[in-house]
C-alpha cells in the first residue's frame, strides 16, 4: 500500500489586511486605490514655472508628494512610472526675462544722475501708483491724475493705520507689497543730489531702488523690441537649475521621465488640432480657445469635475489665462487657451493658425498623454492648481481622447500659511528653500510636513519646528545611539555564558507590541497616507523599548531591541528622513567612507590626542602620589567625557555597572546639549544667589528694625512730640500726650511692642558684634 501524506487544512484568515484607500479630490472622500493595469501606477505630477527662486510652497507641494510616492514604492512595493513637467514657456517667464534684459540694458547704459533720468523715474512710479497701488484704494483715497506726489503723504500717513490697511489688503491682497515698492524715498534723495557732483555709484543706487516701478515702464515701453527667444529661454534654464539643485538639498528623488514644454510643441499643436476636429475648440486672431459649454453639453462630458461651483470665478479664470493675455473675443468667459497667437516681444513657433506659443493648461495634457496614452492612474499638484488649471486639464484632454475619465484619482496637497498667514511676499513672510535651508535641516523640514495630513492646510511656524519637530527628532536620535552603543558594547563583551535565555514574558511583550506597530503603521498608510498617526505609532514603540531598556538592566534581549531598531530605521528611511541608504541601525548616514578614501591620520589624530592627554594626565596625578589623588583622576575622567570628547562626536553616558556606554553623535549636538546645561547650571546658580541676596537684603531690612533700643522705643523721634508723657524705668510710657493713665488695652499693646522691640535690638546687638569680629 502506498503511504499518502495527511489532508492538509488552509488555514483561515483571522484579520484582514487593511487596503489602500486615498482621497480623491474627484470625490472629495477617501476611496479605495485601484491601479488600472495590475502593480504599475502611472502617475503625473505638476512641476514648478521656472522663473524665480523656490520658496516654501514648493517645499511644501513637492516634498509632500516625494514622501507619498516614497510610501507607494517602497512601503506598498507599487511600480510607479513618475512623470514631471517643467514649464518653461509661461507668460510670468516671459515678463520676468524681458523686464530683467531691458533694466540691465537700461542700467548699463546710464551712469550719471541727470534731471532727465530723475523725470523718468517719476514717470515711471506715477504710472506704477496709478496701475497697481490705486487697485486697493477705497475711492475716498483714490489719487487724481497729476497729484500722485503730493497726494503720497497722506495715502503714506494712512498706511499706518492697521484697520485701513486690511480694508486695502481685501481689495488687492498684494496691496502691501504694491505700496512698498512705490516708496518716494529714493526719488527724493536723487532730486536732492541733482546739481552736485555725484558718482555712478549714486546713480547706479537709484535705478536699483527704483527696479520695480521702473522695470514695468521699460517693459511697456520696449517689450515688443524684445525678440531673441534665447533670452526667456535662459531664464528658464536658470531656474530649472536652481529648482533642481533645491530639490536635492530636500532629498527629493528626480522624476522618471521630465518633460519640458519647449520640446513638446510639435505634439502641442497636433493635440489642440485633434481638439478642433473633435468639436471642441474654435479660433479668433489666430488663438485657439476651448469651447467649455460645447463640452460641457456632451454626452458623457462634464467641466469642472474637481471645483464645479467655481465656474463662474473670473479672477481664477482670468488668473489661469496669465498676465499678457489680452482681452479677446472668447464666446465664453470660461473658455481658455489652449494656443495663443504670439504678439511682439513674445517666443512663437510655427502652426496652421500662425505664429503663437501653447496655453499653460494644455502643456500637462500633451506631456502626460504622450507618456501614458488616454488614461493615467494619478496626477497630483498643490490645492491652488484644482481651478482652474486641472479641471481645465482634464477637459481639454477628454475632448482629445473622446473618453469620460483621463484621471482617476487627483491628489492635491494642502496650503501653506506662515505663522497662522498666507505666505507672501507682500505681508513680508514670503521664504526660499535657499533661506529656510540655512535655519533648519532637510530632515527637519520633512518631519515638520510628516506632522501634518498631506491634503490639510500646513501653519508653518517657529513652535512647530522647536516644538514637536525638535523633540521627534532628538528622541529618535538618542533611541538609536543607545541601542548602537549596546550593541557595540554587547561586541565588546562577548556572548554571556550563563546558558540562559534572555526571551521571557517581558520580551514576548515587547516583540508583540512590535507586531502591533507594524499592523497599525500598515492601517495608518492605508488610511489615505495618514503619516502623522504612522509618526505617532514609531514614536510610542520607541517609548516602550526606552522603558524595557531602562528596567531590564543586564537582563536585556539585545535581538529584540535591534530589531525593533532596524525596522523603525527603514521606515523613517522610506520616509526619506534617512541620511542615505545604509543598512546600519538609525537614520542612515550622510557619506559612507572606503578604506582606501580615508586620510587615517587626519581621522584618528584628534582622538588618539585626546586619549594621550587624558592618560599624561593619569601618569602625573599617580606619580605625585597626593591626598586627593582618587578625586583629580575622577576629574580627569569628567574632563574627557564633557570637554575632550565632545568637539570629536563621542558621547559617554555614565552607567550604575561603573562601565560607561559609548555613542557617536555629531558634534554640534552634544556642544549644544553641553552648552544648554551649562547655561541651565549657570541659571539655576544665577537664581540660588538672587535668591540668597533677597534673603540677605530681608535679613538686614528686619535687622535695621532691632537698631533702636527697646527704652528708646516709644520716646521721640521714635513717635510724635506729645504722644507720651510718662515713662518707667524701662521706657515702657504709663500716660498718653494728656498726662492720662493709658488704658489696659492700649498699656498691653505697647508692653508687647516693647518685648518684640527688645528681642529684635538682642538680634540686632548680636549680628552687630559678628560684624565686629
Amino acid at each position: 500500500m502506498s503511504v499518502q501524506q495527511p489532508v492538509w487544512t488552509p488555514p483561515v484568515r483571522r484579520k484582514e489586511i487593511p487596503v489602500l484607500k486615498v482621497y480623491n479630490s474627484l470625490t472629495r472622500s477617501k476611496t479605495e486605490f485601484v491601479p488600472i493595469n495590475g502593480n504599475l501606477v502611472k502617475w503625473y505630477n505638476c512641476g514648478p514655472t521656472v522663473y524665480d527662486a523656490s520658496h516654501m510652497g514648493h517645499a511644501r507641494s513637492y516634498v509632500t508628494q516625494d514622501i507619498l510616492r516614497r510610501i507607494m514604492t517602497d512601503y506598498f512595493g507599487y511600480d510607479v512610472h513618475f512623470v514631471m513637467n517643467i514649464t518653461d514657456i509661461d507668460d510670468k517667464i516671459i515678463l520676468r526675462a524681458r523686464q530683467n534684459y531691458l533694466f540691465d540694458n537700461f542700467r548699463a547704459k546710464h551712469t550719471t544722475l541727470t534731471p532727465e533720468l530723475v523725470d523718468l523715474v517719476v514717470t515711471a512710479w506715477t504710472d506704477y501708483v496709478q496701475l497697481k497701488v490705486s487697485k486697493g484704494l477705497p475711492e475716498s483715497d483714490k489719487i487724481q491724475v497729476g497729484q500722485e506726489q503730493t497726494a503720497w503723504t497722506s495715502i503714506a500717513a494712512r498706511f499706518q493705520d492697521r484697520a485701513w490697511r486690511q480694508e486695502c489688503l481685501k481689495r488687492d491682497e498684494k496691496f502691501e507689497m504694491h505700496f512698498s515698492a512705490a516708496t518716494l524715498a529714493a526719488i527724493e534723495e536723487a532730486e536732492k543730489s541733482l546739481g552736485n557732483q555725484t558718482g555712478a555709484d549714486v546713480t547706479l543706487k537709484f535705478i536699483d531702488a527704483s527696479k520695480d516701478v521702473l522695470a514695468p515702464a521699460l517693459d511697456k515701453k520696449e517689450g515688443s523690441t524684445v525678440t531673441d527667444p534665447s533670452i526667456s529661454r535662459a531664464t528658464a534654464t536658470y531656474w530649472e537649475a536652481e529648482f533642481f539643485k533645491d530639490m536635492r538639498r530636500l532629498r527629493v528623488r528626480e522624476p522618471d521621465t521630465l518633460t519640458r514644454v519647449t520640446e513638446y510643441v510639435p505634439e502641442v499643436v497636433s493635440f489642440v488640432e485633434g481638439i478642433v476636429k473633435n468639436g471642441f475648440a474654435y479660433e479668433v486672431d489666430g488663438s485657439i480657445y476651448f469651447d467649455t459649454r460645447a463640452f460641457d453639453k456632451s454626452e458623457g462630458h462634464d467641466y469642472a469635475k474637481l471645483e464645479p461651483w467655481s465656474k463662474g470665478n473670473r479672477e481664477l479664470l482670468e488668473e489661469g489665462e496669465g498676465a499678457l493675455s489680452a482681452g479677446s473675443a472668447r464666446r465664453s468667459a470660461a473658455d481658455f487657451a489652449l494656443w495663443k497667437a504670439s504678439k511682439p516681444g513674445e517666443p512663437s513657433w510655427p502652426s496652421p493658425w500662425g505664429p503663437g506659443r501653447p496655453g499653460w493648461h494644455i502643456e500637462c495634457s500633451v506631456m502626460a498623454s504622450a507618456i501614458f496614452g488616454d488614461s493615467m492612474d494619478i496626477h497630483s499638484g498643490g490645492i491652488d492648481l484644482a481651478f482652474p488649471h486641472h479641471d481645465n486639464e482634464m477637459a481639454q484632454s477628454e475632448a482629445y481622447h473622446n473618453c469620460s475619465a483621463w484621471v482617476n484619482y487627483f491628489i492635491h496637497t494642502g496650503h501653506l500659511h506662515i505663522e497662522g498667514l498666507k505666505m507672501s511676499k507682500s505681508l513680508k513672510n514670503f521664504i526660499t528653500i535657499d533661506e529656510i535651508l540655512q535655519k533648519y535641516s532637510a530632515r527637519q523640514l520633512r518631519l515638520a510636513f510628516l506632522t501634518q495630513l498631506w491634503n490639510a492646510k500646513i501653519d508653518f511656524s517657529e513652535s512647530l519646528m522647536t516644538g514637536d519637530v525638535r523633540t521627534i527628532e532628538t528622541s529618535l536620535n538618542n533611541f538609536f545611539a543607545n541601542v548602537k552603543a549596546l550593541l557595540n558594547q554587547a561586541q565588546v563583551d562577548g556572548h554571556p555564558l550563563d546558558a540562559q535565555h534572555r526571551f521571557r514574558d517581558v520580551e514576548r511583550e515587547l516583540t508583540d507590541r512590535l507586531h502591533h506597530s507594524q499592523s497599525a503603521f500598515r492601517a495608518a498608510l492605508c488610511d489615505s497616507f495618514n503619516t502623522p498617526e504612522a509618526l505617532n505609532i514609531l514614536r510610542e514603540l520607541v517609548s516602550r523599548t526606552n522603558v524595557y531598556i531602562n528596567t531590564r538592566g543586564p537582563n536585556l534581549d539585545l535581538g529584540v531591541i535591534e530589531r525593533i531598531a532596524r525596522w523603525l530605521g527603514r521606515m523613517l528611511r522610506m520616509f526619506g528622513l534617512g541620511e542615505g541608504e545604509t543598512s546600519e541601525i538609525g537614520w542612515g548616514q550622510e557619506q559612507s567612507y572606503e578604506d582606501g578614501s580615508v586620510n587615517r591620520e587626519e581621522i584618528l589624530m584628534p582622538y588618539i590626542r585626546a586619549l594621550s592627554s587624558f592618560r599624561d594626565g593619569v601618569r602625573k596625578v599617580a606619580i605625585a602620589k597626593g591626598e586627593n589623588a582618587l578625586k583629580d583622576i575622577l576629574a580627569l575622567c569628567d574632563r574627557l567625557r564633557d570637554t575632550d570628547l565632545v568637539p570629536l562626536g563621542v558621547a559617554l553616558d555614565d552607567v550604575e555597572d561603573g562601565k560607561a556606554l559609548v555613542k557617536l553623535v555629531p558634534p554640534a549636538e552634544l556642544i549644544k546639549a553641553r552648552e544648554e546645561k551649562r547655561a541651565q547650571a549657570e541659571a539655576k546658580a544665577a537664581k540660588k544667589a538672587v535668591a540668597i541676596e533677597a534673603e540677605r537684603q530681608a535679613k538686614l531690612v528686619k535687622l535695621e528694625k532691632g537698631r533702636t533700643s527697646p527704652q528708646e522705643l516709644f520716646r521721640p523721634p521714635n513717635v510724635p512730640e506729645g504722644t507720651y508723657t510718662t515713662w518707667d524705668e524701662n521706657g515702657i510710657p504709663l500716660t498718653d500726650g494728656e498726662g492720662k493713665e493709658l488704658s489696659k488695652n492700649q498699656a498691653k499693646k505697647v508692653q508687647k511692642a516693647y518685648s518684640d522691640q527688645k528681642k529684635r535690638h538682642e538680634e540686632f546687638l548680636a549680628w552687630q558684634r559678628e560684624q565686629g569680629n
